[in-house]
C-alpha cells in the first residue's frame, strides 16, 4: 500500500468513501491542471509515495497550479525516487481519523475501532486519541465495516489468502 493512487483505487473498489480528487496513472501537467479545475480549488497536491508532508501543496487558485506542481514533482523525486503526484480537494478542516485492523491466517478480519490523530505538526501526528472524540455510533460502525472490507480485498489481492 505505499502507492496513495493505487491504495485510493483499492479503497474505492472496496466501498470506503474517499477525498474527491485525480489519482490516475497520467501525469501530463495539462492533464493534472484540467482535473484541478474539476476538482475545484482549493486543492492538495501530494506525491504518490512517501510521506511526512514532503512534496506536498496546497494550491489555492490556478495561477498557482503549474509552479507548485513541478515543486511538488522535484521534492517527491528527491525524497522518495519517485515522481508521481495526485490530487485532492484540500479539506480546510479535517478531521484524520485512523481504524486499526487486525487479520489472521484463517481469513478473520476484525476492526479494533477508531482513533483521531487530527493534533499533528508539520504533518507528523502528536496526539491519537481513542475513541475519537465526536464520533458517533452510526460513524463509527460504519468506519468499522470500511476497513474490515478494504482489508480483506487488499490481503485477497495480495494473495495472503483467499476468500
Amino acid at each position: 500500500m505505499g502507492d496513495k493512487s493505487a491504495s485510493k483505487r483499492i479503497m474505492g473498489a472496496a466501498g470506503v468513501p474517499l477525498v474527491p480528487g485525480y489519482h490516475g496513472n497520467e501525469q501530463d501537467i495539462d492533464k493534472m491542471k484540467l482535473e484541478a479545475d474539476k476538482i475545484g480549488y482549493p486543492i492538495l497536491i501530494k506525491p504518490t509515495h512517501g510521506g511526512g508532508g514532503k512534496g506536498m501543496r496546497i494550491v489555492h487558485t490556478p495561477d498557482e497550479f503549474v509552479e507548485s506542481f513541478l515543486a511538488a514533482q522535484r521534492e517527491a523525486a528527491a525524497s522518495f525516487g519517485v515522481n508521481t503526484i495526485l490530487l485532492e480537494k484540500y479539506i480546510t478542516r479535517p478531521r484524520h481519523i485512523e481504524v486499526q485492523i487486525f487479520g489472521d491466517k484463517h481469513g478473520n478480519v476484525v476492526h479494533l475501532y477508531e482513533r483521531d490523530c487530527s493534533v499533528q505538526r508539520r504533518h507528523q501526528k502528536i496526539i491519537e486519541e481513542a475513541p475519537g472524540p465526536n464520533v458517533s455510533p452510526d460513524f463509527r460502525a460504519h468506519l468499522g465495516e470500511a476497513a474490515v472490507s478494504a482489508a480483506k480485498l487488499i490481503i485477497t489481492m495480495l494473495g495472503l489468502w483467499s476468500l
